[in-house]
């Protein structure tokens, strides 16, 4: 290409660049109300986002997975909040990886969700085994990103009886029932059916927990089961600085309210507990209406 050559192919480019159109700002895309955060190992954890607003973060049960708080995001979207909940690893539409099952991992798991949805002035819910993973994400992470604290059921501060948590459940009995989910987990569900819900629960109810359970690799089941019982955070609860809500019903046979919300709630400062009368563990979804009534109040206070 000669002198005159390249003078006409700058003159030619700068043309192309003077007469192209002018970019304008490109509308942000709409988010995915279903989608995934990566963890720091790799596992991608389902997520379900829905609605705008103040974030309210939901984790659900041991072997429960996001759809358990279908009820209560609709009710809470509606009163214009975002519901943020994602599947824990090993649960749902979430990886199955063969490690993380560990109230650490689970807690950092927690972490992906708060920080890759930026997530700010978070009420964060949690029921049964989600409870445990709540209060370490807080005491591991800080409590920047959250104002308000709902625990339902909750199976802390430590289940396991020793000699200075005389309080607990003795060891042989938490390895009998580990050995009995390992043997016959259909069987052990069926079991325990009966305690778990109210005796007007529609059988339809019933029937979709125990096929989400079922769906729950028995490995991930088992690895969360020796997490909850070997799980102290006696001192995390007291480091808990926002205020929470802790509702526990008194008919509770998985996590009894003597050894578990009682002490809890004995455990954090700022802390109202609420009795229900003849409710069970499943008590976000056989007293569905008045825990959604009293989270809906405790958010707005």
């Amino acid at each position: 290409m000669n002198r005159r050559q390249i003078i006409q192919t700058a003159a030619l480019g700068s043309y192309a660049v003077a007469s192209a159109p002018a970019v304008r700002d490109q509308p942000k895309p709409a988010r995915k109300h279903l989608t995934s955060v990566t963890a720091k190992d790799g596992t991608n954890l389902f997520v379900q986002d829905w609605g705008s607003g103040r974030p309210v973060v939901f984790v659900a049960a041991w072997a429960f997975n996001s759809n358990v708080w279908g009820s209560h995001i609709a009710a809470l979207t509606g009163q214009g909040f975002r519901c943020v909940a994602p599947d824990r690893r090993g649960h749902g539409r979430s990886d199955i990886p063969g490690t993380g099952y560990d109230i650490d991992s689970l807690a950092g798991d927690l972490e992906a969700v708060m920080t890759q949805l930026d997530l700010q002035q978070v009420v964060l819910v949690a029921h049964s085994m989600g409870t445990m993973e709540a209060i370490r994400y807080c005491t591991r992470y800080g409590m920047n990103r959250v104002a308000r604290l709902v625990l339902a059921a909750p199976t802390t501060p430590y289940l396991t009886k020793t000699a200075d948590n005389p309080e607990g459940i003795p060891g042989e009995a938490i390895q009998a029932q580990y050995d009995s989910i390992a043997q016959d987990y259909p069987k052990w569900i069926a079991e325990n059916e009966a305690p778990f819900f109210t005796p007007d629960t529609l059988a339809e109810t019933r029937n979709w927990i125990k096929g989400m359970m079922l769906e729950v690799p028995l490995p991930a089941a088992l690895a969360c089961r020796r997490t909850i019982a070997e799980t102290d955070l006696r001192t995390d609860l007291g480091k808990i600085e926002r205020p929470t809500l802790i509702v526990h019903g008194d008919k509770d046979a998985s996590a009894p309210i003597s050894i578990t919300g009682a002490r809890t709630a004995r455990l954090i400062a700022n802390c109202r507990f609420t009795v229900y009368k003849d409710a069970p563990h499943a008590i976000v979804l056989t007293h569905r209406e008045r825990f959604i009534s009293d989270l809906s109040e405790f958010i707005k206070e």
